[in-house]
């Protein structure tokens, strides 16, 4: 059956969820080499106006990420990769009252904002596409196992919440407290990552095309301040200083 095949597939798209994306590396390559598109159009306002959105896009959905992953106990919204489903309860609160994937809808918002930042309208479609495609069949998957795993519970908890967008109702607080120690462990390579997309595609963009006229200076000591954060949560994470109980 059809609905098996997207089962089976989402499975093997789960597990190789952190590195599936990349295969779209050529394509902001090739994106990049032919320079801010919308501004060179449609003039500088608007180009700025899009890099606008899409930075803001892409820290929206990051902030959705650390709103999610603050307050989760341990056993949930994992990022195993090796081992495939993995839940030891079900969390149906904070964002998860409000959308059942509160996580990869946070991921959406930073891959199409990375997208929109190339000011290339193209490849937002075809990232748009490519996601929906992607994250149907990693969401198929997920739900099956869950389904196996917790029975009517999760049932009633996916009949009254909606699977990617969210609801503006029904809110029901989580069951934990926000942990800014849990946020640095698990999500320290999400913003350094998101933060060097966005570096990486400036640069381009200022260097690849003929005639560009250079990043601005602010951009790389932006990177260098990420970078050096990341080592210190790395080391902070390898230590165990970001370990807290329940979590």
């Amino acid at each position: 059956m059809l609905s098996d095949r997207m089962v089976a597939t989402g499975h093997v798209l789960f597990r190789w969820r952190s590195y599936a994306l990349l295969v779209f590396l050529p394509l902001f390559v090739w994106a990049v080499r032919d320079g801010e598109s919308i501004e060179a159009h449609w003039g500088e306002a608007l180009g700025q106006t899009v890099e606008a959105l899409a930075i803001l896009m892409v820290l929206s959905g990051e902030a959705l990420r650390i709103a999610t992953v603050g307050f989760v106990p341990a056993g949930t919204s994992g990022r195993n990769t090796l081992v495939g489903q993995v839940a030891s309860v079900l969390n149906t609160g904070g964002l998860y009252s409000q959308t059942r994937n509160p996580l990869y809808l946070g991921n959406c918002l930073m891959y199409v904002g990375a997208a929109l930042f190339t000011q290339h309208l193209w490849v937002v479609a075809v990232l748009s596409l490519s996601l929906i495609l992607y994250y149907e069949r990693i969401i198929a998957a997920e739900e099956s196992f869950l389904v196996g795993k917790f029975g009517q519970p999760y049932r009633d908890w996916a009949a009254e919440t909606p699977a990617f967008l969210p609801r503006l109702h029904g809110w029901r607080a989580p069951g934990m407290p926000f942990s800014l120690k849990t946020v640095i462990r698990r999500e320290h390579a999400s913003i350094f990552g998101g933060l060097a997309i966005l570096y990486l595609i400036e640069l381009g963009l200022h260097n690849l095309p003929a005639g560009s006229d250079g990043i601005a200076p602010g951009w790389h000591w932006l990177m260098v301040l990420a970078a050096v954060l990341e080592l210190l949560a790395i080391t902070a994470k390898k230590r165990g200083w970001l370990e807290v109980a329940g979590r």
